[in-house]
This record gives structure tokens, C-alpha cells and sequence, in this order.
């Protein structure tokens, strides 16, 4: 149980630095981002979850994505469709019925 609590935290503090190094804002703005985007991982590893972010053309995303029964470095074609990276969050798409990222700066909120 204790590795399960220090293991969020260094996800969460790595989610903030990245966000740190990239948008320069404040270093609280950054944490409360960074605890978001550990939320909504949570979130989809369990169920579908609704969230908006602003796609790299400025446009607002509604995403209906889950990373349930989905881990981390698994291969579809001998390509790798999940990746342990904290600029960018993986997600399934339900949709679209495929794999699809983004910033994690460009998370704006889950529904």
C-alpha cells in the first residue's frame, strides 16, 4: 500500500514540473493542474469519462475516453499504442474507436 501513495506522488509532482517547464506559470497553478490530470487518468481507468481540451489547432475537444482494460505499453501491430509520458496523456477514444493524446497543458476541465 505504502509504494501505491509514494507512486501518485511522483506521477503527480512529475505531471506538474512538466507543466512547469513548459508554460512557466505559477508553481501552484501547476500542481492543480497536474492533480486534474491524475484525477481523469484515475477517473478512465475505471469507466468512460467525458473531458474538454483544446486541440493543437485551438480548437475545443469534447473527448469521451477510457483506459480501461488498457496497460501501459500495449502492442497492437507491433506497434506501441500507450506510452509512460507526461507531456501528453493517452487515451482511448470512444468514439473514434481509436487511440488518440494531447497536451496535458491543453486540458481545460472534466465533465
Amino acid at each position: 500500500m505504502e509504494a501505491k501513495k509514494k507512486n501518485f506522488r511522483v506521477r503527480v509532482m512529475k505531471y506538474a514540473w512538466q507543466l512547469f517547464k513548459s508554460t512557466r506559470q505559477s508553481w501552484r497553478l501547476c500542481l492543480i493542474k497536474a492533480w486534474q490530470l491524475y484525477k481523469l487518468a484515475k477517473a478512465m481507468r475505471e469507466d468512460i469519462v467525458t473531458f474538454y481540451y483544446q486541440k493543437a489547432d485551438g480548437t475545443i475537444r469534447k473527448a469521451l475516453g477510457t483506459l480501461k482494460g488498457t496497460s501501459v505499453g500495449a502492442l497492437s501491430h507491433g506497434n506501441r499504442l500507450t506510452k509512460n509520458s507526461y507531456k501528453t496523456m493517452v487515451y482511448f477514444d470512444t468514439e473514434k474507436n481509436s487511440f488518440r493524446c494531447f497536451k496535458i497543458e491543453n486540458l481545460i476541465c472534466i465533465a
